[in-house]
């Protein structure tokens, strides 16, 4: 995973990953969530990329944007 450099100092997201179709996010409680174009749609998988590459934004839009349960909790490697 990449290091999420949380430009606000305020986010609870301290690392992600991308494949094709999704964005997997670390929080610092040491959940981890997988966000698919299935469970939160194309357009938000993108807009996730794009606020995770510049490190800022990610999750003020994931709390605004994405209803409760739009991602999958999984167990950390």
């Amino acid at each position: 995973m990449k290091f999420y450099e949380n430009r606000g100092r305020k986010s609870p997201v301290v690392a992600y990953e991308f494949a094709e179709d999704s964005i997997t996010i670390k929080f610092i409680d040491g959940s981890v969530y997988l966000y698919t174009y299935e469970n939160a749609g194309n357009a938000n998988v993108e807009q996730m990329k794009k606020y995770a590459v510049i490190g800022h934004g990610l999750n003020g839009f994931l709390t605004r944007f994405l209803k409760k349960g739009a991602g999958e909790k999984i167990e950390p490697d």
